[in-house]
């Protein structure tokens, strides 16, 4: 059984953002619309050259005649009841309406053609995704989370074409491809369905789902596929954070427990909330941005920097700004700094 129609049956099945930009029934109201006026045309031509055709019935042509010629010599060969007997008329049909006749079945077969050529054209566009991605990200979960992440992975200069989103539903898929992201539909905590996202070849993946149980599974899923992949996954019960580390995950995000503190340092001071809530937010106001140390900056105190350092990772150590030992600073180093952030598009949030 083919690949395509393996997914197809037993999901997971892979969507690719659609090129198309304008709808189908618009389309072929467009072309019905060019062969309507392909034979008007047809039909006015005729009508002027009358006099230079002949009709075995009454030897005469009208405008009913006219319309019934180029109707007929359109789709057909016509069938010699209506004839160009002059010369003019004759140059008239090979210069004109031949021509017209081509556009005219390109025009309507052309239609057929693209129903047909579109599985091809699909399945084309699927190798060519396979073959070209690499250390991409895959998003498990297209909710609130999982959309803040990519919206947060977006500013970073992560680009679209990089991300491919995982999740059961259907009709959020089809959101995540009108935003131009790759999505496969299928259940995450099944090896075939990341499989299909080439979750073996990511570089990171990011678990967003609903329920913590199935983060655990995910969890476990995917590192198993991949043993050199970031994960990173989220989990609302703060109990739940050791299984997740156990299952393979690098860092775990407890939503529950961090919107709880969020809340409590609001109640203490709303504008320490306030200045928290905007570094969370990745391309609003302020964010944090890691990024390597400069040859500028090498041997520099972390106050002399010309960006606000609030960490410094040297190896698999995290230094404060204020350890003594983060000073000075090295080339391999890097800081953690907040800078002024870039503004980015907010993504569409799928149907309920």
């Amino acid at each position: 059984m083919a690949r395509g129609a393996e997914e197809h049956l037993v999901g997971g099945q892979i969507r690719l953002p659609n090129p198309i930009i304008q709808r189908p029934l618009r389309q072929v109201g467009a072309r019905l619309l060019m062969a309507l006026a392909v034979l008007l045309l047809t039909v006015a031509i005729v009508y002027l050259d009358r006099g230079g055709y002949h009709d075995n019935a009454d030897e005469s042509v009208d405008l009913l005649d006219a319309v019934y010629y180029a109707t007929v010599t359109l789709s057909t060969t016509g069938y010699g009841d209506i004839v160009p007997h002059s010369d003019s008329a004759r140059l008239v049909n090979v210069l004109l309406v031949t021509p017209l006749r081509v556009l005219f079945l390109i025009i309507l077969v052309g239609t057929t053609l693209e129903v047909l050529t579109q599985r091809t054209r699909e399945e084309w566009r699927l190798n060519r995704w396979r073959s070209t991605l690499r250390d991409h990200t895959v998003i498990i979960g297209f909710g609130t989370k999982g959309r803040s992440a990519i919206q947060t992975l977006c500013a970073t200069g992560l680009k679209k074409d990089q991300i491919v989103i995982v999740d059961p539903s259907s009709k959020v898929i089809e959101t995540a491809n009108a935003d131009g992201f790759t999505g496969v539909i299928g259940d995450a905590t099944r090896s075939d369905v990341l499989l299909r996202a080439e979750v073996q070849r990511a570089r990171q993946i990011v678990i967003a789902t609903q329920r913590d149980d199935t983060a655990v599974l995910v969890t476990l899923t995917a590192r198993q596929l991949n043993r050199g992949a970031k994960i990173v996954a989220a989990v609302r019960e703060e109990e739940n954070a050791p299984l997740l580390r156990q299952s393979g995950a690098d860092a775990v995000i407890t939503s529950a427990s961090a919107a709880g503190r969020l809340l409590g340092l609001s109640v203490l001071s709303p504008s320490a909330g306030t200045v928290m809530e905007d570094l969370i937010q990745q391309g609003s106001g302020l964010d944090l941005v890691e990024r390597p140390v400069i040859k500028a900056e090498v041997g520099k105190n972390v106050r002399e920097t010309d960006d606000l350092v609030i960490s410094v990772l040297r190896g698999h150590r995290l230094l404060g700004y204020d350890d003594p030992s983060a000073s000075p600073l090295q080339l391999t180093d890097r800081v953690i700094t907040i800078v002024r952030a870039r503004s980015v598009p907010p993504l569409r949030t799928p149907p309920e």
